[in-house]
């Protein structure tokens, strides 16, 4: 079986990451979110609820499943009996640090690394700017599935706005 493992933060979970799952879940067998847990960076979602986003909108997907890994990626692949692990490349910028961290997983533990470009419809998209454009009441619709948006609008809508 053709395993794959899509690592990130997911807070939240984008348009642009759901392209990248889904293209993914075009390639493999089986295509496992693993959504990191970082105890050392407060994300505005817990990963319980990041879970339970991605769980919601890649339920159309029937070989993708969500889960939670904290530590090494290679540590989480090896467990997940993944040999490739999937990247989203926005920009040129990533590549420098993806390719980093590509060659140390190859070393660690033979897992490969598949880097695929963002859809240029997506190529701008990251979480932070998704948080800082509903923080100040933008419209994030376009670049967030439904369930998405509903929730950033529940967390940062303050009382009495």
């Amino acid at each position: 079986m053709r395993r794959a493992v899509c690592p990130g933060s997911f807070d939240p979970v984008t348009n642009g990451h759901l392209d990248i799952i889904g293209r993914a879940s075009r390639l493999f067998d089986e295509v496992i979110v693993g959504v990191l847990i970082n105890e050392s960076k407060r994300g505005l979602f817990t990963v319980e609820e990041r879970i339970e986003m991605l769980r919601e909108v890649t339920a159309s997907y029937g070989n993708v499943r969500v889960e939670s890994f904290q530590g090494l990626l290679v540590d989480f692949c090896r467990t997940q009996r993944a040999a490739v692990v999937v990247r989203g490349l926005r920009a040129v910028s990533d590549f420098d640090y993806e390719l980093q961290m590509a060659q140390m997983n190859i070393g660690l533990a033979g897992v490969e690394t598949l880097f695929m470009p963002t859809s240029p419809t997506y190529s701008f998209l990251s979480s932070s700017l998704i948080k800082d454009v509903a923080k100040w009441g933008g419209d994030v619709s376009p670049h967030v599935p439904d369930v998405v948006r509903r929730h950033l609008r529940e967390r940062l809508t303050t009382p009495g706005s």
